[in-house]
């Protein structure tokens, strides 16, 4: 993948949506420790890629991370920015 940070495979741009799921499934549940690995790979493709604070990796790295860990099959979304429509914290 590096230094142009694109898939082998598909030649998109790391991490290519087939990745994405395949980080997912690596971590589970553990989105801390795969935030922290993404943050690793952020901070070498800003060196390889010769850009300092750019917005577009930062959301090609974290941009489609959920923002809770999918469990039990909820398919309830995150209000934890928002808050729900009765204006009450995260669950």
């Amino acid at each position: 993948m590096t230094p142009e940070w694109t898939c082998r495979t598909c030649a998109a741009e790391w991490p290519c949506a087939p990745r994405r799921e395949q980080l997912l499934a690596e971590y589970g549940v553990d989105r801390a420790m795969l935030s922290v690995y993404l943050g690793a790979c952020l901070a070498a493709a800003a060196e390889d890629l010769h850009v300092a604070g750019a917005t577009s990796l930062r959301d090609r790295f974290f941009g489609w991370l959920p923002r809770r860990p999918l469990s039990g099959g909820s398919s309830r979304p995150d209000t934890s920015t928002t808050g729900d429509a009765a204006g009450s914290g995260p669950a």
